[in-house]
């Protein structure tokens, strides 16, 4: 099995920390190690090395090789231009679709937080199992939601359709990408909706198959990549010659939203997921009770809860009295200071810095 892990998008919901000359999957927002590395490591060592991917953009490969070492140099792809999530996935399928075609893969992202790695894994290899006896499929791993989240995506299941071990497949009935809080409300009610963590387990020739049906200006432009041959250096050169002919779309749009229902199996569980792409969900996702104060650096709270404060300076001491759902943010050139509510708002004031006197923070 093979695993292909997404590392190429800046993150400006995690600003000030992330960048776009350092985002936020090369960052330590937990314990030591970045939100890549983490979820490079979770899949070890049931994947060998050589059987982990990464997509990213060129800019990044220098970060990929020095966090992860091992992972072999040609197992790195990097994008000459940032296309969006739909060529990204194309470029990933239409490269493994020549070398592993019929093998299952699952697609994963690098600034996910994942706690029950076990079940995680058993999920992973049992879709695998599944995969094998049906490869024109795709099984997408949903997350039993914990709240009714409006900054999500939701997967709409429907009855189940069979087993593979202890693992139940349920039918797909459709996604949908952030919805206001009323309908999300419904959502977590209803016990029919789950939290949409963009995983799922397929081979890279289906997913490659489905381009050439629904995207064929994408697919055209990928068989002038790939060629008839994988050899590096050729390969290379094609991606760098063509890939700035693709066009600008997401995966949902290009392919997931056109997908036939019957073509798709659910697993939803508890596997611990969390997006730690946003300060406020990284909150969620450390802390024991609601109320927490989750704080990383040199930080003093005094009569606060329900705060995130990280501090990034070590010769600084950031104090913080009677704070009540904040968030503050130290870097060595911005302080953020925000309702924990606002992070819509964060990513807003970033995208007003571009040809600004202050567009080099972002």
């Amino acid at each position: 099995m093979k695993a292909v892990i997404f590392a190429g998008g800046v993150g400006t919901r995690l600003w000030p920390l992330s960048r776009k000359k350092s985002p936020k999957q090369f960052e330590k927002v937990i314990g030591d190690k970045s939100t890549l590395q983490l979820a490079t490591e979770r899949l070890l060592p049931e994947f060998a090395p050589e059987d982990i991917f990464i997509s990213t953009g060129g800019e990044y490969v220098n970060f990929i090789k020095e966090q992860l070492p091992f992972v072999p140099h040609e197992n790195i792809i990097a994008e000459p231009a940032k296309k969006d999530v739909g060529p990204a996935v194309a470029l990933m399928m239409g490269y493994l679709s020549l070398r592993f075609p019929h093998e299952p893969v699952i697609i994963l992202w690098s600034d996910h937080l994942v706690k029950q790695i076990e079940v995680f894994k058993h999920i992973i290899f049992e879709s695998s199992k599944l995969i094998k006896k049906d490869a024109e499929r795709i099984i997408f791993i949903g997350q039993k939601p914990r709240f009714a989240s409006e900054n999500l995506g939701w997967i709409q299941t429907g009855a189940k359709i069979m087993n593979e071990g202890d693992v139940a497949f349920h039918s797909f009935e459709g996604f949908k990408y952030r919805p206001d809080q009323t309908t999300a409300d419904e959502y977590f009610k209803d016990k029919h909706h789950c939290w949409n963590l963009g995983y799922f387990v397929s081979t890279p020739s289906f997913i490659y198959s489905l381009f050439k049906r629904y995207s064929p200006n994408i697919y055209e432009v990928m068989q002038k990549i790939i060629g008839n041959d994988h050899e590096n250096k050729a390969f290379r050169d094609r991606l760098a010659n063509h890939y700035s002919e693709m066009p600008e779309i997401s995966f949902d749009n290009a392919i997931l939203e056109q997908l036939d229902k019957e073509k798709a199996y659910v697993v939803v569980e508890d596997i611990g997921w969390s997006d730690v792409g946003a300060w406020e969900a990284l909150k969620e996702a450390l802390e024991q009770e609601r109320n927490d104060n989750i704080t990383k650096g040199h930080v003093l709270l005094q009569k606060s809860e329900d705060n995130l404060v990280y501090n990034y300076e070590d010769k600084k001491l950031v104090v913080g009295v009677c704070l009540d759902d904040i968030l503050v943010v130290n870097t060595h050139d911005v302080v953020l200071v925000a309702k924990k509510s606002a992070v819509k708002e964060i990513k807003k004031l970033v995208e007003s810095f571009q040809g600004t006197k202050n567009e080099h923070l972002t």
